[in-house]
């Protein structure tokens, strides 16, 4: 289980409408398979919070429900991310298929640099899918890791193990 919070910034193709979510979220590992080189899981996730758009008044109440899977080595990674964004009357399904490799195995004390590419969709705000290549670095207790996509949106995601 893990909880924290989290911010994110949507905007549609035509740049028409934008949305700021900022949330609590929740996470819980539903299963998990430890191979002998190998992991995947199943994880729920889900948050709580307030949304903010250029074409309504006011906060809305939003919820996001959700699911992710992902199999991981030390050289490969692959992961899918199913979400809902919905407050009242917004409904913004989210989906996300990633892959990647390590440029070299590390050891837990060294950073590991990754090269991920990443297929997005967001219903309601965009038709087309956005593609993103990111360098992600892992360290111990910290996972950074940033891109541009093909619509030349910047991508940054960041997360701290207390």
């Amino acid at each position: 289980d893990a909880v924290g919070a989290g911010y994110l910034y949507m905007r549609s193709d035509d740049k028409s409408k934008s949305r700021e979510l900022a949330e609590a979220t929740y996470t819980r590992l539903v299963k998990r398979w430890n191979q002998p080189s190998a992991q995947a899981n199943i994880w729920f996730v889900t948050g709580l919070g307030a949304l903010r758009g250029n074409d309504f008044e006011g906060t809305k109440f939003v919820y996001t429900p959700g699911v992710q899977a992902d199999y991981e080595t030390t050289r490969i990674h692959f992961g899918g991310t199913a979400r809902l964004y919905r407050a009242s009357g917004v409904k913004h399904d989210f989906l996300s298929l990633r892959g990647g490799f390590s440029f070299y195995e590390a050891e837990y004390e060294e950073t590991q640099p990754w090269l991920i590419l990443e297929a997005r969709h967001m219903r309601d705000l965009s038709d087309r899918v956005e593609f993103t290549p990111m360098l992600r670095l892992v360290n111990k207790r910290f996972f950074i890791e940033g891109g541009v996509s093909n619509n030349r949106d910047i991508r940054f995601n960041f997360m701290y193990i207390f």
